[in-house]
């Protein structure tokens, strides 16, 4: 394990001259106002999307199912407010650009809870699987991006043993402070987030770990803590990828897996502080999963800040709130990292939305062909070639780049911020997996009609 000046790190990563959090790490979570109109979309998890199980014209309380998991890996979607279904339509998904069915929900009068919600709960008298289906009814899914169904991860499957539980609030991604603002506002109850996990997954061990410039608070989540034996809050060196599963649970275990492998195998599940707060909310509270803290920031707007909102909430609501300037050119979904831009302001939030960056006099520039300078090789954190990825995926050699691990990838783009000759290398990375991807789908599609054909011609 590397260790620079006593902090737990990893190897590879990149060390940007400045993570600009200082945009919007001292505002206090504010809330936002509630959007007169939510647009609601089924996908709003990895895995099959949700069924909607409402109509146009039906009425619906704030945490009300209106959309069913239609699958293992799935999860529920509720209404985020009080209202009624205006509209079933089709709106771009602000990570995928598909056009996803969506539910048009016009506000109404109150913002009660629909029955038998926002109840508190004795979690000393429920047992693991009590847990589980909490977390599954409240449609908690990872909140650091991934979107993968909560209760899936907290449900290893017969085989697969789990010891540890890691908090990830690395939080590296440039800009974005939202879970470090819950970290400080709402101390308590992460860390009584991080004793249900521990409690649903019968282990004994909790870490926390937090950069070294988020000191505040690793020493506040330090004092919650106390002298409990099985939590421990860990310090890590400022570098991105930090928070990423693999390199977190390589600092603070020491342990390795590949990159295509689940962090169940090393024997870890890893949480985001915004999903653990969720699962709190969940399990104590029995709240749905209908809101969440987004960062809104960059050089782009006026006055950036940390915003509780309603899963749904048109990105003009937010912006109304920051005020962009008229020079602002870029709006990204998430960080300038792993982001998704945008193409224009017209979209909404859904629940893996942790932050909308807006920058002004984005730069561009003109890529060249690699130089072989190996940046990229020494930036990896998954220690892969990324000039030979770039260079198969561009010629759409796929078989060549599967030879060097395409799938291995986790397109953090660490190797295209260190690139010399400014090479879209994640972009190309993106595209070959998508093209490999729409392959796959016309072979399985032309097997079984291959297969349907021998059946009809067997029952000749």
């Amino acid at each position: 394990m590397a260790v620079t000046g006593g902090l737990k790190s990893f190897a590879g990563g990149i060390h940007p001259p400045s993570d600009w959090k200082e945009l919007a790490k001292d505002k206090e979570i504010t809330t936002a106002p509630l959007p007169e109109t939510a647009y609601v979309l089924t996908a709003q998890n990895i895995g099959a999307p949700a069924k909607p199980i409402v109509e146009k014209g039906d009425k619906v309380k704030k945490g009300q199912r209106i959309a069913e998991a239609t699958g293992f890996i799935s999860a529920h979607v509720h209404a985020p407010i009080s209202g009624e279904v205006k509209a079933m339509t089709l709106k771009a998904h602000p990570v995928t650009g598909a056009n996803t069915p969506t539910m048009v929900i016009a506000r109404g009068d109150d913002d009660n809870w629909a029955p038998g919600l926002n109840e508190e709960t004795d979690v000393n008298a429920l047992s693991p699987d009590d847990i589980r289906n909490l977390i599954k009814e409240a449609g908690v899914v990872g909140l650091g991006g991934a979107t993968f169904p909560t209760h899936v991860k907290l449900s290893p499957p017969p085989g697969k043993t789990v010891d540890t539980v890691i908090l990830n609030g690395a939080e590296c991604e440039p800009y974005l402070t939202c879970d470090y603002r819950q970290m400080l506002e709402k101390t308590r109850e992460i860390v009584e987030g991080l004793r249900i996990i521990i409690k649903c997954l019968g282990v004994n061990k909790g870490y926390i770990g937090i950069e070294a410039n988020k000191m505040d608070a690793y020493e506040k989540l330090s004092s919650v803590v106390g002298d409990d034996p099985n939590i421990e809050v860990v310090l890590l060196e400022v570098k991105y990828p930090q928070g990423a599963e693999h390199q977190l649970i390589k600092a603070i275990t020491g342990r390795e897996f590949k990159p295509t492998q689940l962090p169940l195998e090393a024997g870890c599940v890893v949480h985001n502080i915004s999903t653990t707060l969720a699962i709190y909310d969940a399990v104590k509270w029995k709240r749905p999963l209908i809101q969440r803290v987004v960062t809104v920031t960059g050089d782009g707007v006026n006055d950036p800040g940390n915003f509780i909102t309603r899963v749904g909430t048109p990105v003009e609501t937010l912006l109304s709130l920051t005020g962009m300037k008229e020079d602002a050119n870029k709006l990204i979904f998430g960080g300038p990292m792993m982001g998704i831009a945008q193409q224009s302001a017209d979209g909404n939030t859904v629940k893996g939305t942790g932050g909308i960056l807006v920058m002004r006099e984005a730069e561009t520039w003109e890529s060249h062909a690699c130089i072989r300078c190996g940046k990229c090789i020494e930036a990896c954190p998954y220690g892969l070639n990324p000039s030979y990825l770039s260079i198969f995926c561009e010629a759409e050699n796929f078989q060549g780049a599967m030879e060097y691990d395409l799938m291995e990838c986790k397109e953090c783009g660490c190797c295209t911020y260190v690139c010399t000759s400014r090479r879209p290398i994640v972009h190309l990375i993106k595209m070959a997996k998508f093209d490999l991807g729409r392959q796959r789908a016309r072979a399985q599609a032309k097997q079984k009609a291959e297969e349907a054909a021998k059946q009809v011609v067997a029952a000749k």
